[in-house]
């Protein structure tokens, strides 16, 4: 497997998309040296955003969580998260009644409106559900996986409503050596039990990548061929880039790790334009 250096492949692209949890950081903190990323992206006036499956909290927050690990640079207006899509889409076709979700009182801030109210499944009472009017699947926490999932299930066998899965990721890396379950997979598993198709936004969806292209500060002027996506993961980051017509960048400080990178490409089908041992130019 040969690989490329990371600064030669930024090199090319004027508008640079990145992966956040495997690329930018990780569960323990910052991918070392990646702030040297950040500073040439600023030397050389190269545009980035941060296009993430991460709903559980507001670009502000994000943003504010990047500033407490010491990174200035990702402000919120350049973070596009998965979240905003569900928001968009609630605005559009669920404009009034109650919104239940899964996931914290922050992951909420997506699909709150002045005519929309939430609610936590968790405080959810099945015999007064009568406005409900749409559920979305935002975050793995805030919730008991086992009363609430299963009040979830029923919610949806007693309404006929809208289902949004805001984050579409099946995993996520809780330690260098284990994963665990994000709520993508939560909510595949209540899609095949009841026998229903929910509406997913995030990653490897076209319509993503189309949200974030359209929120480039040079929009529409910016040609595809002009930008890279950064990823860690090819069902997710690679494959939606390759299929949204966009080079690709596979690192490999996350999902996928040196050891298999080389198989699982094999396997998959899925091939990115670039391998690179991480996101840190050097």
């Amino acid at each position: 497997m040969i690989l490329d250096n990371f600064k030669s492949v930024l090199s090319k692209y004027e508008v640079i998309f990145f992966d956040a949890f495997g690329v930018l950081k990780t569960y323990n903190g910052l991918i070392p040296g990646i702030e040297n990323t950040f500073a040439y992206l600023n030397e050389t006036g190269k545009d980035f955003y941060v296009v993430t499956n991460d709903a559980s909290r507001s670009p502000e927050q994000l943003a504010e969580s990047y500033v407490r690990l010491g990174i200035d640079d990702v402000t919120p207006d350049r973070i596009i998260s998965s979240g905003m899509l569900a928001r968009e889409y609630l605005d559009l076709k669920v404009r009034s009644g109650i919104v239940a979700y899964l996931g914290t009182e922050n992951s909420a801030h997506y699909i709150g409106t002045d005519d929309i109210k939430t609610l936590s499944i968790r405080e959810l009472d099945l015999s007064d559900i009568n406005d409900v009017n749409a559920l979305v699947f935002l975050d793995d926490e805030g919730f008991d996986w086992n009363t609430d999932l299963t009040k979830t299930l029923n919610l949806l066998r007693k309404r006929n409503i809208p289902v949004i899965v805001a984050n579409t990721d099946k995993t996520y890396p809780a330690s260098k050596t284990r994963l665990s379950i994000a709520v993508g997979a939560l909510a595949k598993m209540i899609e095949d039990t009841i026998g229903r198709q929910f509406i997913r936004f995030g990653k490897p969806d076209p319509q993503m990548f189309i949200f974030a292209y359209q929120h480039i500060k040079n929009y529409p002027n910016v040609s595809k061929r002009d930008i890279l996506m950064v990823g860690d993961t090819l069902h997710t980051d690679i494959l939606g880039g390759n299929k949204f017509g966009l080079d690709t960048a596979l690192v490999l400080t996350g999902n996928t790790q040196a050891i298999d990178a080389e198989v699982r490409i094999r396997s998959t089908g899925i091939i990115p334009t670039y391998i690179c041992v991480s996101a840190v130019v050097e």
